[in-house]
This record gives C-alpha cells, structure tokens and sequence, in this order.
C-alpha cells in the first residue's frame, strides 16, 4: 500500500533518528506548512568516508526526496580547525592544501548512494574565511565560558588535568554560524555532534530570529563493536572492493546486524523486527543474515552485479578454501625484491612498517605459504599471488 505523506514523514522522523530538538511535533507540523531547508556538515579530515557517514547521508536524501530543500556543506574551513567531538586530546589541524586533497574524491563517494543533483553543495570556508574578528566577538558574546566549558569530552579532560585548546573552544561556535549563514530550518548531524548543532540553534534565534530544528542521528559503530575508527581497522570505507566490502560485513559481530539492518539498509522495519526475533530465537543462522546484509550494502555501494560476484568470491576463498574469480594484478619489473618493498608495491599496505608487522603476524602469504621472515628477498615469478590477511590478494604479473 503506497504511503501517504504523514506516514512518509513518520518514518523519516523515527527511523534511524535519535533525537529532535525541541519536538517531534513541531517538525513535523513545520514539514507539513512547508518545505523546509535543511543541512548536513561533513568536515573533510580524512579522504575516505566510511559506512557510519551513510547514516546521516540516508536522512538528508530522505527529506529531499520528500521535496525539502536539502543542502550537503563541506567544512572546508572548519576541518582546518579540528572538530574536538569525541576526542581526548587535540586533533592535529590541517592546512588548507591536506582539505582540498582530501576533498578530491567527496562528492564522487558520496554520490554513489545520493543524487547530488537534487542537493546543493555549500562550502563554509566561503563565510568563515571571510569573518572579522568583530564579527567573530559577536558572535561569542552570546555564550558563556562555563557553558562551552559542560562539553563532556571538556570535562573529562579537565578532571584528567588535560589542555582544552582555544581553537577547539571556538568550534562550537564556526559551526554553529553555518546554521546563520545558510539559514535554515533544520540541521541533521550524528548525536556526538548535539552540543555543536544547539549553538547553532541558539545563533539562529539571535541572529535570524528563527527557530532551527535539531535531528540527530545514532551512530553507527565499527566491525567489532567498538567506535568506528582507521585506528581500529573496524571501518567499511566506502572506496572499498565489493569483495572487501562483503568480507566486513561477513566479519561483522553478530549483535550488531539489527543495527546495520536498522540504519544503512531500506528493509521494512516489519521485515527486520521478524529477523531480531528469529535469531533471538535461533531459528535462523547469524551468518545466513550477514550474507544477506552484505549483499545488500555492495549493492548500495557498487551496485547488484558486483555484490552477486562478491557472495561467490567470498564462499570460494572461506568455504571451498579457493582464489577468488577477481584478482587485480600488479606489474613488478626487479626480479629479485626485498619482501617488504613488494608488499609496498603491490598496495597492499601503506608502509614497510605495516608490512613488517603483518609478517610477524603472519598475515602475510606467497602462493599459499606464510612468510615469516621480514627480511627475506623473493624472487618475483609471474603468476604467483601475494596475500594479505584473508581478503586481500595481488597477482603479480
């Protein structure tokens, strides 16, 4: 039965939504009048977005497929500066050089899962670069020291006898003047970001004299269980090989797959309650639904045909212990190479440090055989297959 719109904003309003500030209600009679404006920040700190991005993403699509007025800014100017959310320490800033390098490939990722003709793109450098420091006093007058200060990761810092930055303090406030500058009804952002989005709420009224609706979203957390973070090596990154991809989600630990379920597929929430409760029940295998989310995350990501070949490769590498079908190959001209120069080469890991390690893990095999030496010269022979781990494999040609 095809849904009517107060079942259309509902939904948008409940699924994978944590909370909105200063109601429900209120959005959704304001979504009802009109057609609001909304937006999404995503800083650029890293060249790759990963799965826990899509969340948020997925909600900003919504609410323009719904007709709304969607907007997607880069914090090209707050990247610089470094979001303190959810950090311990000081995040190291980045020049204006390391954001454009890492905003190459944004939209690219991004438009695999979002049409961005329907989105605007926006850029906060635009503004901010721009703003005096008068400008930037104002807009400070309108908060305290000890409000800024009840962030939590401010005072757990402070009880641990730990530096709170000046740029960190003022970050609140960068973002907040995008909710001005771009006027909007509506800001969409991962709940870590709450306390960042109500400076911008407070900005909005002092400023604008308008009310701004804050929606956050959960979010999602890596592989095991634990913050998704590079760091962990618990991300699925949206650059990421079908076959990559379908291997995390199948390494994925079980209690988390309602979760997935919940916030990057678009199941019916019937049809994923029935599946909590069989598993509760055991009437149906962890890695049956894995298989099924996998499939379903390659083809919002890579598309149908790839996620079909991904399924088959991983059964032949983890089941009937094969090669997989796809293997990209690497041209190596030396005829005799250090082993940890080859795995460089091959980009399979990002340094000799990592490659290093992973030998004395023995994660790392020639054709099959596990090399234990890290030292070790090979004699390249055409044909034969460097593996890393169990889902990474270069032929060498």
């Amino acid at each position: 039965m095809p849904k009517n719109l107060d079942q259309k904003i509902e939904e948008i309003l409940t699924r994978g939504t944590e909370e909105i500030i200063p109601s429900k209600n209120g959005l959704k009679d304001l979504m009802k009048r009109k057609k609001i404006r909304l937006y999404l920040g995503v800083d650029p700190t890293s060249p790759k977005i990963h799965l826990g991005h899509l969340v948020p993403l997925k909600k900003l699509k919504h609410f323009q497929e719904l007709g709304h007025e969607a907007i997607l800014l880069f914090g090209t100017f707050t990247a610089q500066v470094g979001d303190p959310s959810g950090r311990d320490e000081q995040r190291k800033p980045l020049s204006s050089e390391q954001v454009k390098e890492n905003m190459k490939t944004y939209k690219e990722q991004v438009s695999k899962f979002i049409d961005l003709s329907g989105i605007q793109i926006k850029y906060n450098a635009d503004w901010l670069q721009e703003l005096t420091f008068s400008g930037l006093v104002k807009i400070a007058s309108n908060f305290t020291v000890s409000r800024l200060l009840e962030r939590d990761m401010f005072q757990r810092r402070l009880k641990e006898k730990k530096e709170v930055w000046v740029n960190e303090f003022l970050y609140p406030l960068m973002q907040g003047y995008d909710s001005v500058a771009l006027d909007v009804d509506l800001e969409i952002g991962a709940i870590d970001q709450t306390f960042n989005m109500l400076v911008g709420r407070k900005l909005q009224r002092v400023f604008n004299k308008k009310e701004k609706f804050v929606l956050t979203t959960p979010i999602l957390l890596g592989l095991d269980g634990r913050k998704m973070s590079k760091t962990f090596g618990n991300t699925v990154d949206i650059v990421d090989s079908s076959d990559e991809i379908y291997g995390k989600i199948m390494s994925l630990a079980d209690n988390l797959i309602i979760n997935y379920l919940e916030l990057i597929t678009d199941f019916p929430l019937e049809d994923i309650r029935k599946i909590k409760s069989d598993l509760i029940r055991k009437k149906i295998n962890p890695r049956d639904v894995k298989a099924m989310l996998g499939r379903e995350i390659v083809n919002i990501i890579h598309g149908k045909k790839l996620a079909a070949s991904a399924e088959k490769d991983f059964d032949k590498v983890f089941r009937k212990k094969q090669l997989p079908s796809r293997i990209p190959e690497v041209r190596i001209e030396k005829t005799d190479i250090d082993i940890l120069e080859l795995l460089v080469k091959t980009k399979l890991v990002s340094s000799k440090s990592e490659a290093k390690r992973l030998i004395m893990q023995k994660g790392v095999k020639i054709d099959g055989v596990i090399q234990k030496e890290w030292k070790k010269i090979i004699k390249i022979k055409k044909g034969e297959v460097v593996q890393i781990g169990k889902r990474k494999f270069v032929k060498i040609v």
